[in-house]
C-alpha cells in the first residue's frame, strides 16, 4: 500500500504520478528534509529501516538539521554519513 505524505513535501513534482519505488532515494531524502514526524513514520513503514539507512547514509546532501535528525532516527553517528564527509572536504568560507 502506498504511503500517505503531505503534498507540500512534493510541491515541485507531479505528486499524483510519483513512483514511490522507482524514485525511492528522492522520496526518502525529500521526506526527511521537508516532512514532519508522521511523514517520517509513514516513510519508515513503507521502505523499512534498512532501505532508509542505506539511502540516508549515501545521500550527497542533507541540511545540517536533517543530518542530525537522520542520525538520531537511524542511530548512526554523523561521521558515517556521506554528506558529512563531503561537507568536511568542502568547508565554507570563513566569516570575516
Amino acid at each position: 500500500m502506498k504511503p500517505v505524505f503531505d503534498k507540500r513535501i512534493f510541491w515541485d513534482v507531479d505528486f499524483e504520478n510519483l513512483d514511490y519505488d522507482a524514485k525511492a532515494r528522492f522520496v526518502i531524502e525529500r521526506v526527511f528534509e521537508r516532512g514532519d514526524v508522521p511523514d517520517i513514520r509513514n516513510c519508515r513503514r513503507y521502505y523499512g529501516d534498512e532501505k532508509i539507512t542505506e539511502v540516508l547514509l549515501n545521500a550527497k546532501f542533507l541540511s545540517l538539521h536533517t543530518l542530525y535528525l537522520a542520525a538520531g532516527v537511524i542511530d548512526h553517528p554523523i561521521e558515517d554519513f556521506r554528506c558529512y564527509k563531503l561537507r568536511q572536504l568542502n568547508p565554507e568560507l570563513l566569516p570575516y
